[in-house]
């Protein structure tokens, strides 16, 4: 039986980690871009900045109970399909409502002359 050098052993244990570490940073990549597309979804639909975007998935995230990356997913298949579960899209409405413009950008204010 051949024995393989100790340096050999630590160069593979090392090319090893590295290659996990490559493939959650790759994951962590393109959870990224979901949570951001689905954030975009979020601010044109509900006429909110990207923070408020962010807090609106944050919050129907937890009061759901489903992981932000699902929810964000699930934004998205929606986006794509016009279907969503109930479950988020009350959450979701829920949320908009709490945090979205209480009028539409750019629009005179209710009780100005222009308004009627």
């Amino acid at each position: 039986m051949s024995r393989v050098p100790r340096e050999s052993r630590d160069e593979t244990d090392r090319i090893v980690e590295l290659e996990q570490e490559v493939g959650q940073l790759k994951d962590a990549v393109a959870s990224h871009a979901v949570v951001d597309q689905a954030i975009g979804v979020i601010v044109a639909l509900g006429r909110m900045t990207p923070d408020g975007g962010w807090t609106v998935l944050r919050e129907v995230s937890q009061h759901t109970n489903i992981k932000l990356r699902n929810v964000a997913e699930l934004i998205l298949f929606w986006g794509r399909s016009g279907r969503i579960p109930e479950e988020i899209r009350a959450e979701l409405e829920d949320a908009v409502d709490r945090h979205g413009p209480t009028q539409i950008p750019g629009a005179p204010p209710p009780d100005s002359p222009s308004a009627e």
